[in-house]
C-alpha cells in the first residue's frame, strides 16, 4: 500500500513541476481545474449513492414521491455553475495574456525553431548557429522563439517550461523560453506529424551564463580535420557521396539544410530526435539501414558496405 501511495504522489509531482514562470501558470490554473472537477465529482457521488442506498428496493417497494419542480433548486444549480464558468474564464483569459508575452513587431528572435518529419532544426541568428533537436538556453533569461514547419503540422512543447505552440506550414508562430535553473528539460512534438511522431522528442539543456558562452564558443569552431585513417576515408566518402547532398558541415563544402546539421553532431548526446544514445554502435546502426532503425525517417537506405558504414560513422562521431 505505501509503493502505491508513493507511486500515486510521484505522478502527481511530475505532473506539476514547474522551472519556468509560464509552466508554473499553466500548471496553477489546470489544479484549479482539477479540484473544481474533483469537488463536482464528490457531490456527484455523493447524491448517487445516498439516492441508491436510500431508494433501494428491498427497503422500500413503493414508488418514490415525485417533484415536478423545485423553484430554488433550479435557481440554484444554474447560478453556481454559471459564477463557476465566469470565474474560470477570467482566470484563464488571465493566464493566457500572461503567458503570451508580447515582443515588439520588429524585434528579431533569439531561437529559429523548424520542425520537420521526424526532426528539430534549431538555430540562433544572434551566433550564426546551428544545431538539431537539443536546445541551449541560459538559464534565468527569457528567450524569444520564432517556431515554423518545413512541411507538416507539428507543435513544440516541454512541459516543464511552459505552452505548446504550433508549427504550422506557411505561418509562423512566436513564443517565450526560459528555465529557473540549470538543468536537462524534455519535450515532444505534441501534434501527430506521421509515422515517427513518437520518436520526434525536444532535450533543453539550460546552463548558467557562463557555461552556456562557452557552449556558443565552441559551436562557432570548425571541427578539427579528422586524424585517424579511418576517419579521414570517412571524410572523403561524406563530400563523394550522397550525403553533402542533405546535410551541412562547417569547414567542408557540405552547406544543404534538407537534414539536420551534422558539424558539432558527435557532441551530442542523442540521434535521431532522441530515440537512440549516441554512440559509435547506435550511429553505425543508423547508417547501416536506416528504415530498419526509424521507418518513415527521409533518410533511404544507400547499401552501404560494412566499411563505408564504419568509416562514415567514425567520421561523425568525431566531429565534436
Amino acid at each position: 500500500m505505501k509503493d502505491f501511495f508513493n507511486a500515486i504522489r510521484h505522478f502527481f509531482e511530475q505532473q506539476f513541476t514547474s522551472s519556468s514562470e509560464g509552466a508554473y501558470d499553466i500548471n496553477h490554473l489546470f489544479l484549479q481545474y482539477l479540484i473544481l472537477a474533483a469537488v463536482i465529482f464528490a457531490i456527484v457521488a455523493f447524491m448517487v449513492i445516498a439516492g441508491a442506498l436510500k431508494y433501494h428496493s428491498k427497503k422500500r417497494q413503493e414508488v418514490p414521491k415525485q417533484v415536478s419542480g423545485h423553484k430554488t433548486l433550479e435557481i440554484t444549480w444554474t447560478v453556481l455553475p454559471l459564477i463557476a464558468v465566469t470565474v474560470f474564464f477570467f482566470l484563464t483569459l488571465k493566464v493566457m495574456k500572461k503567458i503570451n508575452r508580447p515582443f515588439k513587431k520588429d524585434q528579431k528572435p533569439d531561437i529559429e525553431i523548424i520542425a520537420h518529419q521526424f526532426w528539430w532544426d534549431m538555430r540562433y541568428p544572434k551566433y550564426g548557429i546551428i544545431t538539431a533537436n537539443e536546445l541551449h538556453i541560459p538559464a534565468g533569461e527569457k528567450l524569444l522563439m520564432r517556431i515554423q514547419s518545413a512541411d507538416v503540422i507539428h507543435s513544440w512543447w516541454v512541459p516543464d517550461l511552459g505552452r505548446k505552440t504550433d508549427a504550422v506550414p506557411g505561418h509562423i508562430n512566436h513564443s517565450w523560453i526560459d528555465a529557473d535553473k540549470p538543468g536537462v528539460y524534455k519535450g515532444t512534438c505534441s501534434e501527430y506529424c506521421g509515422a515517427e511522431h513518437a520518436w520526434m522528442r525536444i532535450k533543453v539543456v539550460a546552463q548558467t551564463r557562463e557555461d552556456f558562452d562557452k557552449w556558443v564558443e565552441h559551436q562557432k569552431q570548425i571541427p578539427p580535420a579528422p586524424t585517424d585513417s579511418v576517419a579521414r576515408e570517412g571524410a572523403k566518402m561524406f563530400q563523394s557521396m550522397t550525403c553533402a547532398n542533405c546535410h551541412a558541415i562547417a569547414g567542408t563544402p557540405a552547406n544543404a539544410h534538407i537534414g539536420p546539421d551534422l558539424t558539432h553532431v558527435g557532441s551530442r548526446t542523442t540521434i535521431l530526435s532522441g530515440m537512440l544514445t549516441n554512440n559509435l554502435e547506435n550511429m553505425k546502426r543508423w547508417l547501416t539501414n536506416p528504415q530498419k532503425v526509424k521507418e518513415g525517417a527521409h533518410m533511404p537506405n544507400f547499401m552501404l558496405t560494412k566499411d563505408q558504414v564504419n568509416a562514415l560513422s567514425t567520421y561523425l562521431e568525431e566531429l565534436k
